[in-house]
């Protein structure tokens, strides 16, 4: 049974902002991202509507409109817009804040393949199939990445 492209996208904004939004680091441009991305699937949907996934298709247009938009703009250097400008004095929280700011600064196609893992769940063929590449350069993203993000903690821990 083939869905409306309106009833598909009520349905799938919110989580597809969810997405872009850890991606970009920055909810505006996250919402560019998600609009840019269901425009073009209304313009294609009886095409898409069609496919055995089509939540998983739209998500991989809003994951290589985000890689192309990293390669034309000078990347945010912050995710400060998804949490309330407050802060908040758990430990958690701070962990948390830091991070978010680590994993922005990873290169974007290392990021994208972390947010798959650990954000949506992703294993190594559905990440391989969103950044169209293999499981062998997935798995090397994600190390890359890790290895990053530990040696980034451990210079925290020696300021």
């Amino acid at each position: 049974m083939t869905t409306s492209f309106e009833d598909f996208a009520a349905g799938q904004v919110t989580p597809l902002l969810r997405y872009a939004t850890v991606l970009t680091g920055d909810p505006h441009l996250a919402q560019d991202v998600v609009q840019e991305c269901l425009l073009r699937a209304q313009q294609r949907w009886s095409r898409i509507a069609a496919v055995d996934a089509p939540v998983a298709y739209v998500k991989r247009m809003v994951t290589n409109e985000y890689l192309s938009w990293r390669r034309r703009w000078k990347p945010q250097t912050s995710l400060h817009g998804i949490d309330p400008p407050t802060p908040d004095p758990s430990a958690l929280y701070d962990e948390r804040e830091a991070m978010l700011q680590s994993i922005d600064k990873l290169p974007r196609k290392q990021k994208a393949a972390v947010v798959l893992r650990f954000y949506e769940g992703y294993d190594d063929a559905e990440i391989a199939e969103t950044l169209g590449c293999s499981q062998v350069t997935v798995r090397s993203h994600i190390s890359r990445a890790l290895a990053t993000l530990r040696a980034d903690d451990r210079v925290k821990e020696e300021l």
